[in-house]
C-alpha cells in the first residue's frame, strides 16, 4: 500500500511515498542524484522490483524546490547526508518502520549521502547499495561504513567504475562492486535497469532481515 507522507525537518518539509507491501521484510529507502526527485522513472522501476520482492519503499526529496533551484545544494553532500539521516530517524518513530531493517539505495551524489548518513550516530542500516553512485564524494566516511555495500555501475561509465573502485578500497566491511554489461550512467540501454535492480534487490533480500 503507497501512502504520500510529508516528513517534517526542522521548518523544512520534505514531500514521500512510502509504500508498504503486506508483511514487508524491511524497508529501502531511496537517496536520488542531482536533478532528480521522489517521481525519477528510474527509481520508481527499481523501488517497484523491491515491493515486488516484499520490500518496502521510501522515495522522497530530499530538497524542497525552492533549495533545488539553488545548483550548488544538488552537490551540498553534508546537507543531503544530514536530510537522509533525519529522514531515516522519521521513519524509525513510524510504526511502519520501528523495528524494521533498514537499507539505503543511492543514486549519482545521492550514493555519497547515502554512506555518509550510514555512519550518523543513531543510524542503523542492514545493507547499502549504490547505481551509477559517487561514493568517491564521501570519501571521509568510507572506513567507518559497517553496512554492507554493493556498488553497481554500468561497464560503459569508465570515469565512474575508477572513482567507484578508488571507493571500494576504502571501505572495510563487506563489499561488492558489479559492473551491468553494455550500460553507460543512466542505465538507459535495454536490459540494464533491468539487471541493476535485481542486483539491488537480491543484496536487500539477502541482507534486511
Amino acid at each position: 500500500m503507497a501512502s504520500t507522507v510529508e516528513i517534517k525537518i526542522g521548518a523544512v518539509t520534505l514531500e514521500g511515498i512510502l509504500t508498504m507491501p503486506e508483511k514487508a521484510k524491511g524497508i529501502v529507502i531511496f537517496a536520488h542524484g542531482s536533478g532528480s526527485s521522489r517521481l525519477s522513472p528510474r527509481n520508481t522501476y527499481v523501488a517497484n522490483v523491491m515491493q515486488e520482492a516484499g520490500l518496502g519503499t521510501l522515495l522522497f526529496d530530499l530538497l524542497t524546490r525552492d533549495e533545488d533551484r539553488l545548483y550548488e545544494n544538488r552537490f551540498d553532500i553534508d546537507l543531503l547526508a544530514r536530510r537522509l539521516a533525519a529522514t531515516t530517524r522519521w521513519l524509525m518513530e513510524r510504526p511502519e518502520g520501528k523495528g524494521a531493517a533498514l537499507g539505503y539505495f543511492g543514486s549519482s551524489t545521492g550514493a555519497a549521502a547515502a554512506l555518509q548518513a550510514a555512519v550518523e550516530p543513531g543510524i542503523e542500516v542492514k545493507a547499502v547499495v549504490s547505481r551509477g553512485g559517487r561514493p568517491d564524494l564521501a570519501m571521509p566516511f568510507l572506513n567507518k561504513v559497517t553496512a554492507p555495500t554493493l556498488l553497481i555501475v554500468g561497464e560503459l561509465d569508465r570515469e565512474v567504475i575508477r572513482m567507484n573502485r578508488q571507493a571500494l578500497e576504502l571501505i572495510t566491511t563487506k563489499k561488492e562492486l558489479a559492473l551491468v554489461p553494455g550500460a553507460t550512467h543512466l542505465f538507459e540501454e535495454p536490459g540494464t535497469l533491468e539487471k541493476a535492480a535485481a542486483l539491488a534487490r537480491d543484496w536487500f533480500v539477502m541482507l534486511l532481515r
